[in-house]
């Protein structure tokens, strides 16, 4: 009786005539996660790719933790392979759900069956009543609820064999990263940002991250901070490139030469144009901000409308009708949150006006604007920003 892991599809079982190329992908991103973790084989079919250990390094238990992080998965079962022979699985199964039923929390338990291959002799309920019946000859102490069992033993007939398991783990669910293009997150050392990425690499997207530094007013430990997110994030997103751009020179115009009131969304307008220099010279599709309505000054619907006219390519803000708890469960979950909670404060902060516009409308945002070339700060920024890959289980890499 062999092991093996057993990988459902998402939202890609719905695909049509393209399906192939998103269960290729999914299957080449599952391959680079259990690279480290050791050899295993692979096979596709019936909706399902079915992972087997093939040396004796080969770590079960941790494909499973790495493939819960892998988006375009509906779900993930650990099982025993049999012959398709119900005998021969009623033999075995004590000694394969044994571990399953152990604890004094386990008191109940359902079986489901499902029985793709329509050639096999036996229909689901009777597989059911029959695996029922000797689950309880093996586990005596053990009761029945099929409603709200403590366990759920399923038996699947499929076309090459007859698969057992006592635990279904739900999938992170979405698309495959890299199925829907590419696009830049706008990086802060928040809570919200990370959140943000996470929920658009979800939706098939290779996410990227740029940053804006402003030494001295911010920190080698404000940087060391993101860095660190960057590293947190390719758990799910995969690998990251990471563009850290000078913005010091920027946001000391913006001071000098600005209406005070007007500090906070010129500077956010800037960074987008920043940005749109970098989606068009590395080929990202859009720009992801962790932005949430009026959660600040500059996130209300007007300030919002004025960042957007400076944007060349799709905003998206994922998080835009979420609440703080909301977003703070996400960057919990995804383990980010400890990391952006760190007291030290990203260049957002940096001249901080104390009484910013709420209203603002874009003539007057534009006409504050014009007082300065900073079309030509954003080119010097753009040419000394410096970027770093950071892969997934490896070394980050400083590429410029």
């Amino acid at each position: 009786m062999k092991e093996i892991i057993m990988v459902k599809y998402g939202e890609i079982a719905l695909k049509g005539i393209n399906k192939k190329t998103f269960e290729d992908m999914l299957q080449s991103n599952i391959k680079r996660r259990l690279k480290k973790i050791g050899q295993f084989g692979y096979e596709r079919m019936q909706s399902t790719i079915y992972i087997e250990p093939c040396d004796e390094n080969a770590d079960a238990d941790a494909a499973v933790e790495a493939l819960k992080k892998v988006f375009g998965i509906g779900a993930i079962q650990k099982c025993r392979v049999f012959p398709k022979d119900i005998e021969t699985v009623k033999a075995n199964l004590g000694d394969c759900l044994k571990d399953a039923f152990q604890g004094s929390d386990v008191k109940t338990f359902k079986v489901e069956a499902k029985r793709a291959d329509k050639t096999f002799p036996l229909t689901s309920p009777e597989i059911q009543q029959q695996l029922g019946d000797a689950v309880l000859d093996a586990f005596p102490n053990l009761g029945v609820d099929v409603h709200n069992p403590d366990v759920t033993v399923r038996l699947e007939i499929r076309d090459n064999g007859a698969y057992l398991s006592a635990k279904r783990i739900t999938g992170a669910g979405g698309m495959p990263v890299g199925s829907s293009g590419k696009a830049l997150l706008m990086l802060s050392g928040g809570i919200d940002s990370p959140a943000a990425g996470y929920m658009m690499a979800k939706r098939g997207l290779i996410v990227d991250c740029i940053h804006y530094i402003s030494p001295p007013y911010t920190s080698d430990r404000a940087l060391a901070k993101v860095r660190k997110l960057c590293e947190e994030m390719t758990d799910y997103c995969g690998d990251i490139m990471f563009y850290c751009v000078p913005f010091t020179e920027i946001q000391e115009a913006i001071r000098d030469h600005c209406p005070e009131e007007y500090f906070t969304v010129i500077m956010r307008r800037l960074m987008v144009k920043i940005a749109n220099r970098v989606c068009k010279k590395d080929g990202y599709g859009a720009i992801i901000t962790g932005e949430s309505l009026a959660q600040v000054a500059s996130q209300t619907l007007y300030a919002l409308g004025c960042t957007n006219a400076a944007a060349e390519y799709p905003v998206f803000r994922p998080l835009i009708g979420m609440d703080k708890i909301e977003i703070t469960d996400i960057a919990r979950r995804i383990g980010t949150f400890e990391t952006s909670i760190l007291p030290y404060e990203d260049c957002c902060t940096v001249f901080s006006p104390k009484h910013p516009r709420t209203k603002p409308h874009l003539d007057d945002v534009l006409k504050a604007e014009a007082v300065w070339d900073f079309d030509s700060m954003i080119e010097k920024a753009v040419e000394g920003t410096s970027v770093t890959r950071y892969k997934y289980g490896e070394e980050t890499v400083f590429i410029e």
